[in-house]
């Protein structure tokens, strides 16, 4: 939380609508972030590839949740990427994206998840994304599930060094711990601390794809390695591909 600052608060219709802005001790660099609602069961809603914190209210995935957020039911923080310094960053060496993406981590857990205690009371926290903010949300969650008690990862991939149409290792090969510990694909199969799987049967965790998205075998897998560890989780199926933001704003209003 060091040297945050936060621009005066606006209200959408009764929906208040913070902006957070500072430098990241974790991250060596300045951060935004937006907090829709003033309470609630609050929501760390990761952005899409390489995406902003911005992206989700212009398409209206905010909006489709703001019966709940004005409700108060829910509070959404609308998180950051560095996905182009992380795992998008092709001129990096594949171990140095990974260690990019973990400082990442840090930021979330030394700065964001303080700032949303000192804002909000509530003993819950939800992990939520899109896309490769899915992958960000349960990966976050299932590394630390006595933080978290639920995720919803909507057309999410998880497991980052799989090939598939459209979609390539982004590692290029290379593998090492700190890659293999943070793709739940690969390390929730091969989970078996006691402590950590009592903690994940503790989560409500949902998956949400298209019946034609390319991360659906992704999903189907982790779905049924937590399924073998005793796990319960919901994996959802919609028509088609679904892996828009027009099909976000309704599962949004469904699994938020």
């Amino acid at each position: 939380m060091e040297g945050y600052h936060t621009t005066t608060p606006v209200r959408l219709h009764s929906m208040k609508r913070e902006y957070h802005k500072w430098y990241s001790p974790a991250l060596q660099r300045e951060m935004e972030l937006l907090v829709f609602g003033e309470g609630g069961e609050p929501i760390l809603f990761f952005p899409t590839r390489t995406a902003h914190f911005y992206d989700y209210e212009d398409w209206l995935v905010i909006d489709a949740l703001s019966r709940k957020i004005e409700s108060r039911k829910i509070q959404v923080y609308c998180l950051d990427s560095i996905d182009k310094e992380s795992f998008y960053a092709r001129n990096v060496p594949p171990p140095d994206r990974i260690l990019r993406h973990l400082q990442y981590e840090q930021y979330l857990l030394r700065e964001v998840v303080p700032l949303v205690k000192q804002k909000n009371p509530s003993p819950t926290l939800v992990a939520a994304g899109c896309s490769l903010g899915a992958y960000h949300a349960a990966n976050l969650a299932f590394k630390y599930p006595s933080l978290f008690h639920k995720v919803v990862g909507l057309s999410g991939r998880y497991d980052l060094t799989t090939s598939m149409p459209h979609f390539e290792d982004l590692f290029e090969g290379y593998r090492d711990e700190n890659i293999y510990y943070n793709m739940p694909g690969q390390f929730i199969p091969n989970l078996y601390d006691e402590h950590l799987i009592r903690l994940l049967k503790s989560q409500e965790i949902i998956f949400v794809v298209g019946e034609h998205d390319v991360f659906l075998d992704n999903n189907q897998a982790l779905s049924n390695a937590l399924w073998s560890k005793g796990v319960w989780n919901a994996l959802h199926l919609w028509d088609g591909e679904s892996h828009k933001p027009r099909y976000w704003r309704h599962m949004v209003q469904l699994y938020l």
